[in-house]
């Protein structure tokens, strides 16, 4: 299964795609789409939209895993990422993928085991998950880790159903 991780954000989102078979982890690609914060909301969600259909006609990922907004007390700030999160399930949905969606809390307790986790954490747990690459960017370290929580997590469920069934 390939799996499309994305950590939305408005100035930056980050997106890292993995391949899983069985427990075995092997990265595909990852990065960080950005727009420009002197152009309008609209332009700017045009530029994340596009840049996220490029990676996803380019990399065929068989699921996307987005991480839910998490904001303290700017209502602003919400906003911005519920758009951005939008940009981000619009285009999953146009590519007829399978959408999950994770808090922040669910993909650090299922990838470095504690669900209040830094982001250093994160990042270091993702690079030895993945030790063959250098992710040098929290936002490519999140998506990739919302990869592997989604992975672990579906692989899961799939036993379950199997069980029960």
């Amino acid at each position: 299964m390939r799996i499309l991780g994305l950590d939305p954000g408005l100035a930056r989102m980050g997106w890292g795609v993995i391949d899983i078979s069985g427990t075995r982890l092997s990265h595909v690609g990852h990065g960080v789409l950005a727009s420009d914060p002197k152009s309008g909301l609209g332009m700017r969600l045009l530029v994340l939209h596009s840049a996220l259909c490029a990676v996803i006609a380019e990399l065929r990922p068989d699921a996307i895993a987005v991480e839910q907004a998490f904001v303290h007390k700017d209502p602003s700030a919400a906003l911005k990422l519920g758009h951005a999160r939008a940009v981000a399930l619009l285009a999953g949905a146009q590519a007829e993928l399978e959408i999950a969606e994770y808090t922040p809390n669910q993909i650090k307790k299922c990838v470095v085991g504690a669900g209040h986790a830094g982001k250093e954490q994160v990042q270091a747990m993702v690079q030895r998950l993945l030790p063959a690459i250098r992710v040098q960017s929290f936002d490519a370290a999140d998506a990739l880790a919302a990869a592997i929580a989604h992975g672990h997590l579906a692989q899961t469920r799939a036993r379950i159903a199997v069980a029960l069934a």
